[in-house]
């Protein structure tokens, strides 16, 4: 439960492009702190384009942490990524430093911070699955995830196999939905949680300038170079927001235009998908339109929100 004397511990969510890296690095500047990574896909080494990962420049000199920590052949892990976020938050806050939680992934955000216990596996369910998947496809078992657990299937991407995959063996194994294991809003740490709120158009314009921007950097390359790295082989890296379109690319099924304009719809779904989860949260306060459009506002009254949210 929360703490009152327990130093702060803070949480920048929102959907994707809307100024959450900037903002985090700017609190941490403020307040002597050091950045923790809730991307999902930032965790992974070498995706630097295709997820927006911030430059060391853009760092300006603040530490970054679990950034660049899986292979693209590992198989994300939520379970795991709690222990290494504790670790991380709990030996920050030993050294007096604020850890400044930023990233989108509503999940890994709750997983930080939250009581939240992962239900056990099994083998055989989730072998069977997984067959399944190779089978059918995502698409279908996110149908069959919706019969069972509409939150869910609204919460998890229908490419998301792997994520699909899980919800179902979780309600295959407890008999219970997958969200109805999600605790409830009950903090380990003193946490406040701001929420970056940019209006639709903006967000929208933000999003496809973001996915030019990611083809002009060189995303096909990366891309490439990951292939040959295992990409292909990763269950969930190679399914990540414009890296399934680049390989679609790479593989001649479309052309760039195609995968461009592919990777801008379905961020655009998922942006929503992100602001529908964390608008489910009591917890979260949200700023903006007015303060996202100015960031020094949007710092000030992040920072009296740390102080006094």
């Amino acid at each position: 439960m929360n703490n009152p004397r327990a130093p702060r511990v803070i949480a920048v969510v929102g959907a994707t492009a809307a100024g959450k890296s900037d903002l985090g690095v700017a609190l941490a500047r403020e307040l002597g702190g050091e950045v923790v990574n809730t991307d999902s896909m930032q965790l992974y080494r070498g995706m630097d384009i295709g997820t927006a990962k911030l430059t060391v420049e853009e760092r300006q000199g603040v530490p970054h942490h679990l950034l660049d920590v899986w292979d693209v052949t590992v198989a994300a892990s939520v379970a795991e990524y709690q222990r290494m976020a504790r670790a991380t938050i709990d030996a920050l806050l030993a050294q007096g430093r604020t850890p400044v939680l930023v990233g989108g992934s509503g999940l890994y955000v709750r997983a930080a911070i939250d009581e939240l216990e992962f239900p056990g596996t099994d083998p055989v369910v989730r072998a069977r699955l997984e067959q399944q998947l190779d089978l059918v496809g995502p698409g279908e078992l996110h149908r069959r995830l919706a019969e069972l657990d509409p939150p869910a299937a609204q919460a998890i991407l229908p490419s998301n196999g792997r994520r699909i995959v899980r919800a179902l063996e979780v309600v295959e194994i407890t008999g219970k939905p997958f969200t109805a294991n999600l605790p409830g809003h009950d903090s380990v740490y003193d946490a406040v949680q701001i929420g970056v709120l940019v209006p639709r158009p903006e967000l929208d314009r933000r999003i496809a300038l973001r996915v030019d921007r990611m083809w002009e950097s060189g995303l096909v390359a990366e891309v490439e170079k990951l292939s040959a790295a295992g990409l292909r082989e990763g269950r969930t890296a190679s399914r990540a927001l414009g890296y399934r379109q680049a390989l679609a690319q790479l593989d001649g099924e479309c052309g760039e235009r195609e995968a461009r304009e592919e990777t801008v719809r379905a961020t655009k779904r998922f942006a929503r998908r992100q602001e529908s989860w964390f608008r489910r949260d009591p917890r979260v306060h949200w700023l903006g339109p007015e303060d996202a459009a100015d960031g020094s506002e949007l710092l000030r009254r992040s920072l009296e929100l740390v102080a006094g949210g």
